[in-house]
């Protein structure tokens, strides 16, 4: 997070924004629809559905949930809830 002065605000808008608070540190959200998702900017998420997309397709081969466990080196719960899960 980034922190900027609030004399980058127009004189006015800055005066109404002191009527409520003064002196504190104030946090803007982005708006709606901007923000990424979780592991969108650094390309996690892509890597997670990848892996778990191979891990079905594994499964789907005919590999075990314990082979799979050994070869992705997640436990077995972790492979069971991945190749049992509705794919979005």
């Amino acid at each position: 997070m980034n922190y900027v002065s609030a004399d980058v605000l127009p004189e006015e808008l800055l005066k109404e924004v002191q009527k409520y608070i003064n002196g504190v540190m104030v946090y803007v959200p982005k708006p709606e629809g901007v923000r990424k998702g979780w592991g969108e900017k650094s390309g996690s998420r892509k890597y997670l559905n990848q892996r778990n997309d191979d891990i079905r397709q594994g499964f789907a081969q005919g590999a075990t949930v314990y082979q799979l466990s050994e070869h992705y080196h997640l436990s077995y719960d972790s492979i069971k809830r991945i190749v049992y899960s509705k794919v979005k």
